[in-house]
């Protein structure tokens, strides 16, 4: 193939990229690096010992980046059921909230008062929400956020006009509604006052 692979420089310390201009052909054995199917390449996993000099490093490095951090995955697209199925697999109280627009009490909900890091997801389909570092204590009796994820997250006016309705983009969850203007020292003047019934949190990945 005409193909070349690209590596770290060794003796970089900056860590630039430079091509090699060797065949690709002669680096791959039977379990290679690249695997040409369907008419595209997929990347599989090999030890950094059958590695060209330069990319053990550059994969190790990788795991290590991702050690204890907190990662958001995109929802894969939009989720459809039926009123059914969503009661097949929401609890009654999960169900009231998030597919007939409920509210829990204030001061019961499980994550009115939890600071951990990590990910708050939908509890009705599992889309990425809400990053721990935009909640803060609003004293509300709610989850209160500042902000959520790029594109996460829908608004649409209440019937009355008096209130904004936040929503789970990916499956039309009902997660509460968003306040603007109430002067909380946040980067965004908003509160996303969110049932706690409505999220499912998730802690950083080891």
């Amino acid at each position: 193939m005409g193909c070349q692979i690209l590596k770290i420089s060794p003796l970089s310390s900056s860590k630039a990229l430079i091509f090699n201009s060797t065949p690709l052909s002669q680096f791959l054995t039977k379990s290679s690096l690249l695997t040409t199917q369907s008419q595209y390449s997929s990347f599989k996993t090999v030890s950094s010992a059958k590695l060209p000099r330069g990319f053990g490093g550059l994969f190790s490095q990788s795991k290590r980046g991702f050690r204890g951090s907190t990662v958001a995955m995109a929802a894969p697209g939009p989720v459809q059921k039926s009123e059914d199925e969503w009661r097949a697999i929401l609890s009654p109280e999960q169900f009231r909230i998030l597919r007939q627009k409920g509210t829990e009490y204030p001061g019961t909900g499980e994550y009115d008062k939890f600071f951990e890091e990590g990910v708050y997801t939908c509890a009705g389909c599992g889309t990425p929400l809400y990053k721990s570092t935009t909640k803060f204590n609003s004293g509300c009796g709610w989850p209160a956020f500042y902000e959520g994820l790029p594109g996460a997250i829908n608004r649409n006016a209440d019937p009355d006009g008096r209130r904004i309705e936040i929503t789970c983009t990916a499956c039309g969850g009902h997660l509460g509604h968003v306040f603007k203007g109430e002067g909380f020292p946040t980067p965004i003047d908003e509160r996303h006052c969110v049932n706690s019934i409505s999220l499912k949190f998730s802690p950083p990945q080891q």
